[in-house]
């Protein structure tokens, strides 16, 4: 017994020294980022044309289907074509394009703290500064919600392209929960598959408390507060029963906010009976009015593209160095160190 208390005794001194290390670490790798003159703006826009794409595979697709002869014949008369299109479009310079209209593809693929909205934000002001009201925005949305304030900013991002008159469609493939229907409740049309997960209108929060354990331990916790309700649950105080009421009734009010939300986008829904926290498959969804049609992001964007010009626009942050040797593990640890030791718990939608 000696020996595993000494063992135990050892792992967890040096489970302890490799967490100091690596957060030491991370914090001179951070310091020599900030310092190497890179800051906001850092990132790289893209705007890549999916309708050249699409064409490109296509292509491809019909030549691997011919002979040899077949496909040599293939080349050569699309070449031609090509040649005579361009020729056309000189000497006509009345010449409409028949995919003069343009659609701008978002991808979201948010996480609980929606950390991407700071992507979104950089991609809709960039749709922004070029579309007209005669182009579109589809935005592919996967998210199963998190942080109410993230996801709210979120769903402002989206707001913005409406306010533009620009019209707005958002697909979901997998799933629009929580926070992602926040967001999807915004767009003009929500287009989902079949068994993407809808809705979830609804509030939670949850926090452990250690009170007794360290109470039984003889290891009392300070806390110092300004203000009733600076505080209403915590991870190592005790918690009483008005401060459960309070934060319950706290709940209850975003809860409030997100039915008024999505009733204000979408006022033929019956929002009593679907702001429920229940989810839906997309065919009843479609049914309860959730969503306005069932369909993959793939089959939306081959039938735009028959009558738009679709462009993809992303934003993605370069990472240097430092990133890449270690920052984003003492993210890692600093965010798990936060997440241990904070008091106040932060409702999630």
């Amino acid at each position: 017994m000696e020996f595993l208390f000494e063992y135990g005794l050892f792992l967890a001194k040096a489970v302890t020294l490799v967490i100091a290390i690596a957060v030491t670490l991370g914090l001179i790798l951070s310091l020599i980022m900030k310092h190497s003159g890179k800051g906001e703006g850092k990132g790289e826009l893209k705007i890549v044309s999916i309708s050249d794409n699409l064409k490109d595979m296509q292509t491809f697709a019909q030549q691997s289907l011919l002979s040899n002869e077949e496909r040599k014949a293939f080349v050569k008369a699309e070449k031609k074509k090509a040649k005579a299109e361009k020729k056309t479009k000189k000497t006509n310079d009345n010449d409409q394009d028949t995919k003069a209209h343009k659609v701008f593809v978002i991808d979201f693929n948010g996480s609980m703290q929606a950390e991407e909205v700071e992507a979104l934000r950089r991609e809709v002001t960039a749709i922004l500064s070029v579309a007209t009201k005669d182009d579109e925005v589809v935005v592919r949305l996967e998210s199963g919600g998190g942080v109410v304030h993230g996801y709210g900013l979120a769903a402002a991002q989206l707001q913005r392209i409406k306010d533009a008159e620009v019209s707005l469609t958002v697909t979901i493939d997998k799933v629009a929960a929580s926070g992602g229907y926040m967001m999807a409740c915004v767009a003009d049309k929500i287009i989902s598959a079949n068994f993407a997960i809808i809705g979830s209108i609804g509030v939670v929060a949850q926090i452990p408390n250690i009170h007794k354990l360290l109470k039984k331990n003889d290891i009392d916790i300070e806390m110092h507060t300004a203000g009733e309700y600076k505080r209403t649950l915590t991870l190592l105080g005790k918690n009483t029963d008005e401060g459960r009421e309070k934060f319950k009734a706290e709940l209850e009010a975003v809860h409030v906010m997100f039915k008024d939300f999505v009733a204000n986008n979408r006022p033929d829904l019956d929002i009593s009976k679907v702001a429920t926290g229940e989810y839906w498959y997309g065919l009843d969804a479609l049914k309860l009015g959730l969503v306005d049609a069932l369909s993959t992001s793939d089959d939306v964007l081959l039938e735009l593209n028959k009558s738009h010009h679709v462009y993809k626009v992303s934003y993605t942050e370069k990472k240097n160095l430092a990133e890449k040797l270690g920052l984003a593990a003492e993210s890692s640890v600093l965010r798990i160190v936060q997440k241990v030791l904070q008091t106040t718990p932060r409702p999630s939608v």
